[in-house]
C-alpha cells in the first residue's frame, strides 16, 4: 500500500452516510470538466483531514497514511487511510474519505468505534508473557513465532495490546495455520484471535464428513493453447507455456503468469509439466487431471473480475498466483494461505476441491483482503466469507461449463458427505444445518462460514428474488422480495465492498453501503436501490434509510478501475554466471504522489546457488538498497518480499533490480519483481 502521512487528529462518523444513505447528489451531476488525477484526489482528502478532524475520530498523535485511492467518472473520489496512534499501528483504524465531483468532502466511513485516548503506551505485560498466552489456546502444534507487535486495538473499546502471529498448523496435523492472536497489554488477557489461512470448510464440517466415509521455470515463451481433461470440468481449453528446454508447463502467460504445481511428498510444489500440450484423463490416477481444473478455474476467475469488474489480478496489478493441488492425504480442504491457493485431494483421495466455486471461492479472499481487508471475526467475518461465496458462485456461472453449471449451492461438485449434498445453500443457509438464514446478534461462538448465511441469503434474494429464481428463498419477515439479476447484484456487492467496505464492517454497516453502491451504479431510489432495502430487510438487517417516494434519479456513469500501487516486470531475464555476472532489470514508476517508508519489493530469482547472488534496489537517483547480500541454502531459489524504507527517495522515475552473481559455475533467471508503494 501506497502511504502518505497527514499530520494527527482526527474523528469519524459518516456525517449522514453511516446510520443511513444520504440522496447522492453525484449522481445526477454532469462531472467536471476535467477529472482529478490520483495526486488531485489525494489532495483533496488530505485537505479533508485537517478540516473534518471529528470525522474519522481523531486523536492527538496519530498519524495517518493514505493507501488505494478510486476516482469515478462524474469525478467523485474515495480515499482509504490507515492510521497509528503514538507510533503504534492501530487495527481497526481505517477509514474511507469520500470527496464529491467538485472536491468537496462528503463524508467518512470509520472502523473503529471510539477516539482514542490512553494514558501511555507502555505495556504491562512483556512480549514474551503475551507469546505465552497466546500459545495456551493454540488448537494444533506452534511452529514457529512469526511476530509479536505492540499495537492499539481499536476495534472495540481502545487498548494497547500485543499483536502475536503464531505459525504451524492445526488439529488434523496438515492444514496450516497462521493464527493472529490479540492480548491486553495490561491485563494479558486474550481478546481475539484468528486464522489468516481460509478454509472452504469449516474444520467440524471435515470432521463430520471424515466419521461418515470409508520448481521454478525457466524462461518462457508466449502462450502456447493447450487441452486439458479436468476430474470435474471435462474436457477445457488451458493457456500455458512452452519452456526454454522443451516441454510445456501449467503457467498462463495470459492471465499474469499464474502457475499450477503439484505437491510431491519429496520436493515440495513444483509446476506441471507435459510434452505434448494436452493434459490429464479425467481422473485421479493421472496427477493432472485435478491440476487442469485447478488451472482452468483460475483462469475463469481472473477473466470473471477482469472482464466484468475490471480488476487484472486479485491486487489488480496484472499478476497471478499460484494453484497448488494434491496436498496433503486425504486432505478434505482448500484453502487461501494470503499468497497461494492451496487444495487437498479430499474424501479416499478421489475427490479433489477443485470445484470451479471452491477455486473462486478461494482466491476472492485474496480479493477481499486487498480491496477492503475484512477482518475474520464476528459480523466482519461472516460478510468475508459471504463474499468469497458470492464471487465463487458468479465465477461458476460466468464459466457456462456443462460439467459444472452455475448454481447457489457452494461445493457441491466435492462431494465432501459422499452423498451429493453441498456444503452450503444460498438461497435457504440453514439448510445445512448451521449457517444463520436470517441476522442475529451477538453471534454465538460460531465459525464465519455460518454467519456469512445472510450475506448469502441476501444475494441471493437481490439477485434471484424470494420466488421465481432457481430454488425458492424463504424471508424472515415473510415478505415477497424481486430480484433484480446476479449480474447487478454483484456490481453492487463489488462497489460496496471496493469503495465504502471497513475492516470492522459490520451487517448494519453493509446495509448502507450495498445501497451506496447501487446509488452509484444504478440512481438512486431506482429498482435496484429498492431492491436492495428489501433484501436486507428480509434477513433482518433494518435501517434507517428513508423510503423511497419521489423520482428516482438517473443511473450515473459506472465507477473506472483503481489506479494501481504496484507495479512489476515479469520479463525473465538470464542472470550471466559469476564472478563477474551482472544484470539490471528497470520498473517505471508514474502518478505516485509520495514515497513511503514502507516499500514492498518482491523478488522471484531462480537459482540453484542463492549465496552467489547480490541482490540491490537501485531508486531514481542512484541510491542502491541492499535486499540480498549471499545468504541462503544452496539448491533453492529467492522468492521473498523486502520491505525498504524508502521515505527519502522521489518515487516518480526508473528503479533498478540489480542482480550480481559472484561465483561461477551456477546460472540463473531473474523471473519477475515488483514494487508496491
Amino acid at each position: 500500500m501506497r502511504r502518505t502521512l497527514a499530520s494527527a487528529g482526527a474523528v469519524a462518523l459518516t456525517l449522514g452516510l453511516g446510520n443511513g444513505v444520504a440522496t447522492p447528489a453525484h449522481a445526477a451531476a454532469t462531472g467536471p470538466d476535467r477529472l482529478p488525477d490520483r495526486a488531485a484526489a489525494l489532495a483533496r482528502a488530505e485537505r479533508a483531514l485537517s478540516a473534518h478532524r471529528s470525522a474519522i475520530r481523531a486523536a492527538t498523535g496519530e498519524k495517518y497514511a493514505a493507501g488505494r485511492i478510486i476516482i469515478d467518472p462524474l469525478g467523485a473520489s474515495h480515499a482509504r487511510y490507515e492510521r497509528t496512534y503514538r507510533g503504534l499501528p492501530v487495527r481497526g483504524g481505517d477509514f474511507i474519505l469520500h470527496s464529491d465531483a467538485s472536491g468537496r468532502f462528503a463524508g467518512a466511513d470509520v472502523a473503529q468505534a471510539a477516539p482514542i485516548s490512553l494514558p501511555d503506551v507502555t505495556p504491562r505485560k512483556s512480549s514474551a508473557q503475551a507469546v505465552a498466552a497466546a500459545k495456551r489456546g493454540f488448537r494444533g502444534e506452534v511452529k514457529a513465532v512469526a511476530a509479536s507487535t505492540l499495537i492499539v486495538d481499536a476495534v472495540r473499546t481502545p487498548r494497547l495490546a500485543w499483536r502475536v502471529r503464531l505459525d504451524g498448523t492445526r488439529p488434523d496435523g496438515q492444514t496450516p495455520s497462521k493464527e493472529n492472536v490479540i492480548v491486553d497489554a495490561r491485563t494479558g488477557a486474550v481478546l481475539e484471535r484468528w486464522d489468516e489461512v481460509r478454509v472452504a470448510i469449516p474444520d467440524e464440517q471435515v470432521a463430520a464428513a471424515a466419521a461418515i466415509r470409508s520448481a521454478p521455470l525457466a524462461a518462457a515463451e508466449p502462450p502456447a493453447p493447450g487441452t486439458g481433461r479436468g476430474v470435474i470440468n471435462g474436457m477445457v481449453p488451458l493457456d500455458t507455456t512452452r519452456t526454454q528446454y522443451g516441454p510445456y508447463a501449467l503457467q498462463d502467460p495470459s492471465r499474469g503468469n499464474g502457475l499450477t504445481c503439484t505437491f510431491s511428498a519429496i520436493s515440495g510444489c513444483f509446476t506441471l509439466e507435459d510434452k505434448d500440450n494436452a493434459w490429464g484423463d479425467g481422473t485421479q490416477a493421472d496427477r493432472a487431471s485435478a491440476g487442469v481444473d485447478a488451472h482452468y478455474g483460475t483462469a475463469v476467475t481472473w477473466d470473471y473480475f477482469k472482464d466484468v469488474h475490471r480488476r487484472s489480478g486479485i491486487r489488480g496489478n496484472d499478476r497471478g498466483i499460484r494453484s497448488q493441488v494434491h496436498y496433503g492425504s486425504n486432505y478434505a480442504n482448500a484453502f487461501w494461505d494470503g499468497e497461494n491457493v492451496t487444495f487437498g485431494d479430499g474424501r479416499d483421495n478421489a475427490h479433489p476441491l477443485v470445484a470451479l466455486d471452491v477455486v473462486g471461492h478461494e482466491i476472492s479472499h485474496g480479493l477481499t483482503d486487498s480491496l477492503a481487508g475484512l477482518g475474520y471475526n464476528d459480523d466482519s467475518g461472516g460478510l468475508n466469507e459471504a463474499t468469497s461465496d458470492i464471487f465463487g458462485t458468479m465465477i461458476e456461472y460466468s464459466a457456462n461449463n456443462s460439467e459444472d453449471p452455475g448454481d447457489y449451492e457452494i461445493g457441491e461438485e466435492v462431494d465432501l458427505f459422499g452423498d451429493g449434498r453441498p456444503l452450503r445453500y444460498m438461497y435457504q443457509p440453514s439448510l445445512d444445518g448451521r449457517s444463520f438464514d436470517c441476522y442475529q446478534f451477538p453471534w454465538p461462538d460460531y465459525d464465519p462460514h455460518y454467519t456469512s448465511g445472510p450475506g448469502n441469503h441476501f444475494f441471493y434474494l437481490l439477485a434471484e428474488g424470494s420466488s421465481g429464481g432457481p430454488q425458492p428463498s424463504p424471508t424472515c419477515n415473510d415478505s415477497i422480495v424481486t430480484g433484480i439479476g446476479r449480474d447487478s447484484a454483484a456490481k453492487i456487492w463489488f462497489r460496496a465492498l471496493d469503495a465504502y467496505f471497513r475492516s470492522t464492517e459490520t451487517y448494519y454497516q453493509a446495509r448502507p453501503d450495498t445501497l451506496r453502491a447501487a446509488a452509484d451504479l444504478y440512481g438512486y431510489c431506482g429498482a435496484e436501490y429498492k431492491a436492495v432495502q428489501a433484501a436486507w430487510s428480509a434477513v433482518n438487517v433494518p435501517g434507517s434509510d428513508a423510503v423511497c417516494t419521489g423520482p428516482d434519479s438517473p443511473p450515473p456513469v459506472e465507477p473506472p478501475p483503481v489506479q494501481s500501487n504496484y507495479f512489476d516486470n515479469t520479463t525473465r531475464t538470464p542472470i550471466p554466471d559469476g564472478p563477474a555476472g551482472r544484470v539490471e532489470s528497470p520498473i517505471t514508476v508514474s502518478r505516485q504522489p509520495s514515497s513511503t517508508s514502507t516499500l514492498r519489493v518482491h523478488v522471484l530469482i531462480s537459482h540453484s546457488e542463492p549465496p552467489d547472488l547480490v541482490v540491490d534496489l537501485i531508486a531514481p537517483d542512484g541510491t542502491a538498497y541492499n535486499l540480498h547480500n549471499r545468504q541462503g541454502g544452496y539448491y533453492d531459489s529467492i522468492d521473498r518480499t523486502y520491505t525498504v524504507d524508502a521515505s527519502s527517495e522521489q518515487p516518480n522515475g526508473v528503479w533498478k533490480l540489480r542482480v550480481m552473481d559472484k561465483s561461477s559455475r551456477d546460472t540463473g533467471t531473474l523471473l519477475s519483481w515488483s514494487l508496491q508503494f
